[in-house]
């Protein structure tokens, strides 16, 4: 949905030509944006900055993680935007960021 490629940061200014904006497709993504999932993204954004990886990088990774999880599906528009999520499945993410997410999405 676009939500953690910080394109969404403010409710009150979402930007031209976005899913959000779009009527055909904005139902898909209006149950998530939201005050509390858009702090969360914030809150989320830090610790993939403290890491030195994108946010989207940084959510690929930590599902990948999970034990009872063989794959993800993803979804790219832009040639870089493989390229991340590619390096996202070899990159393993620190104990202190993995209890950090974990306390951030309660």
């Amino acid at each position: 949905q676009g939500m953690l490629t910080g394109k969404y940061k403010d409710l009150d200014h979402l930007p031209d030509g976005s899913r959000a904006t779009n009527d055909k497709m904005n139902r898909f993504i209006q149950r998530y944006l939201n005050a509390e999932t858009l702090d969360k993204v914030r809150r989320l954004g830090a610790v993939a900055d403290g890491l030195g990886i994108p946010l989207a990088q940084m959510a690929l990774a930590w599902i990948l993680e999970e034990d009872n999880v063989a794959s993800a599906l993803i979804g790219a528009s832009r040639p870089e935007q493989v390229d991340q999520n590619v390096k996202a499945s070899g990159y393993v993410l620190p104990a202190d960021a993995l209890k950090e997410i974990d306390t951030i999405l309660g």
